[in-house]
């Protein structure tokens, strides 16, 4: 016999001993059933807090009055003005004094307005993972009873005192 052939007639004789198999359902007496745990271990958020001083930087502003502003802008205009020869000069030497001045001026009460260093206490937080272990259920080993002999099998639940049993009766090939 070939090779396929050999595989045909095994395949064909397994289903048919698998089809004439019987299958039923019974009751065994329980004899012992314990609790199976597991150590698991589980990663908690826990939130950590703490103070810390930070450098902080104001700029204090300068609430007084804008005269320091317009007498250098007039300076700086009749300064301008004196420089210049002629009519048409003197007239741009003014303006160009008036403005040097207005910008000497904005100077002069930008000093005024320095930076304020300042230590403000800021309360910073994280989330950092705690490790926790825990003991969880896993199953049941429960321990039975057949035909005279003992079985242990593991189950999800706990089966009481009596296990359902699926039985299979074959016949020998």
């Amino acid at each position: 016999m070939n090779r396929p052939t050999v595989c045909l007639l095994a395949g064909i004789s397994f289903w048919a001993a698998c089809a004439s198999a019987e299958t039923s359902y019974e009751y065994a007496p329980v004899l012992e059933s314990r609790p199976v745990y597991q150590l698991i271990a589980i990663e908690e958020p826990v939130e950590q807090c703490w103070e810390e001083e930070v450098a902080v930087e104001r700029y204090a502003t300068y609430e007084g009055s804008n005269t320091p502003v317009l007498l250098s802008t007039v300076i700086g205009g009749a300064i301008g003005n004196a420089v210049g020869n002629g009519k048409s000069n003197k007239r741009v030497g003014a303006v160009v004094g008036a403005l040097l001045g207005h910008s000497v001026g904005r100077d002069i009460v930008r000093r005024y307005q320095g930076v304020i260093r300042d230590v403000e206490l800021v309360q910073r937080c994280e989330t950092a993972y705690e490790q926790v272990e825990e003991e969880r259920l896993v199953g049941y080993q429960v321990t039975y009873l057949y035909n005279g002999d003992e079985y242990s099998v593991r189950t999800d639940t706990d089966p009481g005192d009596q296990i359902r049993l699926r039985v299979s009766v074959q016949p020998e090939i």
